[in-house]
C-alpha cells in the first residue's frame, strides 16, 4: 500500500493558491481514478483507491501546510506503513511554473510543510514530487507569494503539471521512483 499526499491548506480562501499544487494532483488523481477523498481521519481527508494494481490511499492534510506532519505520522503509524511508503507532492518555487522534479529524499528546502513531515518521520527520505509555482518576484512577500493564486496565463499550464505529477505517480507505482525520475526530471 502507498500513501500519497497531497499538501495544501483548508478551507475555500486558499483553493487555487500556488500553496494549494499538491491538492490540485490530488484532486486530478481522485477524479480519474474514481477515488473520492472524503473521509476525515488522520487529520486529513482521505480515500482509498487502487492505482496500476497497488492499493493507495490519497490524503490531504487538514492541519495547514506548516503542521502537515502531524497528518503524515497518524497515517504511516496507522496504516503500519514506512517512509518508503508515501509519495508527498507539493508546491516549489525554485522550479518554473508547471513543471515537476521526482526525488527520492532531501532537505527540506526551506519549504516549512515539508520541514515539518521530516520532523515528525525523523528521517527525509521519503518519494516526493515537487510542483512548479515560479518564482517569487523581488519585491513580494513570499507567503504572499505562495498564497496568491495562479495568473489566467499559468491556469492551463498548472493543470498540465496535475496531469503530468499524476502520470508520474502511476509510474512510479508501476515501475519505481527511479524510473520516474529519468523520465520526468
Amino acid at each position: 500500500m502507498k500513501i500519497i499526499i497531497g499538501l495544501g491548506n483548508p478551507s475555500r480562501e486558499y483553493a487555487g493558491t500556488r500553496h494549494n499544487v499538491g491538492f490540485s494532483v490530488i484532486y486530478n488523481i481522485s477524479d480519474y481514478y474514481n477515488i473520492k477523498v472524503d473521509t476525515k481521519k488522520h487529520k486529513a481527508l482521505i480515500g482509498k483507491g487502487v492505482i496500476e494494481g497497488e492499493k493507495v490511499i490519497l490524503a490531504m492534510p487538514q492541519t495547514y501546510m506548516n503542521l502537515s506532519g502531524e497528518s503524515v505520522r497518524e497515517l504511516v503509524d496507522y496504516y503500519k506503513c514506512d517512509n518508503t511508503d508515501i509519495i508527498v507532492i507539493y508546491d516549489d518555487i525554485s522550479l518554473d511554473v508547471g513543471r515537476i522534479r521526482i526525488r527520492k529524499k532531501g532537505s527540506a528546502g526551506g519549504h516549512n510543510g515539508i520541514k515539518n513531515i521530516i520532523a515528525h518521520l525523523g528521517t527525509d527520505v521519503f518519494d516526493r514530487i515537487k510542483v512548479g509555482v515560479g518564482e517569487k518576484p523581488s519585491r513580494m512577500d513570499l507567503a504572499d507569494y505562495v498564497l496568491g493564486k495562479f495568473s489566467k496565463e499559468e491556469q492551463p499550464i498548472i493543470r498540465d503539471a496535475a496531469d503530468t505529477a499524476r502520470c508520474a505517480i502511476a509510474d512510479i507505482l508501476k515501475e519505481d521512483a527511479d524510473y520516474a525520475m529519468n523520465k520526468y526530471n
